[in-house]
């Protein structure tokens, strides 16, 4: 008996241990998108959570370690995200139109993760520890917005009129842009978003 209750058994902790560290990295991302990098401690975390301070430390050595796991569940939601957006369209002014309203969309439903990936992109330049882990998130962002330029382009018959890499950051310029309006308040950004993001579709890839 022993045997067949021993691995069950270690399966279970195994489980309660993982559940507790994804409540805590879920504790950790509201924290963060409410309170910002700089001002979030471990102890803010803890306190926004179902566990004590002790306990957190008992799962993660330290924030580095807790924000490192966190870059990782961004980097899932991300990934996510982009592949909610619609591949097919009747022609590539329509597709443009669903790609500038799912932005619009995610502006709203995602808010607080958009200002967190901002956040902590923009401190990855002075803590050294946040950088490999936000671009590794970049590059796959970077490769995303690419592969709907280049899907544009298959609809329209017209090659893209600019690279990869400017066309991210153009797109992410834009998106970055109204992020900070919706967080200040401002409830037009949505529309404003969805409305930029397809004016710039279609100059990247003019509708044949």
């Amino acid at each position: 008996m022993l045997a067949t209750t021993e691995p069950a058994a270690s399966r279970r902790r195994a489980d309660s241990y993982e559940q507790r560290r994804n409540a805590l990295v879920s504790s950790a991302l509201q924290t963060l998108s409410e309170l910002g990098y700089a001002r979030t401690s471990v102890r803010d975390i803890a306190q926004n959570s179902d566990y004590s301070h002790g306990v957190l430390h008992y799962y993660f050595a330290d924030k580095a370690e807790l924000i490192d796991e966190c870059i990782r569940r961004y980097d899932e939601m991300s990934e996510e995200r982009f592949a909610a957006l619609p591949t097919t369209a009747a022609s590539a002014a329509d597709y443009a139109d669903a790609i500038a309203e799912a932005f619009a969309s995610t502006l709203v439903t995602d808010a607080s993760e958009h200002r967190l990936w901002y956040d902590l992109r923009t401190q990855s330049m002075f803590d050294e520890g946040l950088r490999e882990g936000v671009a590794a998130i970049d590059t796959g962002r970077a490769a995303k917005v690419w592969s709907i330029v280049t899907r544009l382009a298959e609809l329209s018959g017209i090659p893209p009129s600019t690279s990869a890499a400017v066309a991210y950051q153009l797109v992410d310029g834009v998106l970055q842009h109204h992020v900070i309006s919706y967080a200040l308040g401002d409830e037009t950004a949505p529309a404003r978003l969805a409305s930029a993001i397809r004016d710039l579709l279609l100059l990247l890839v003019p509708a044949g």
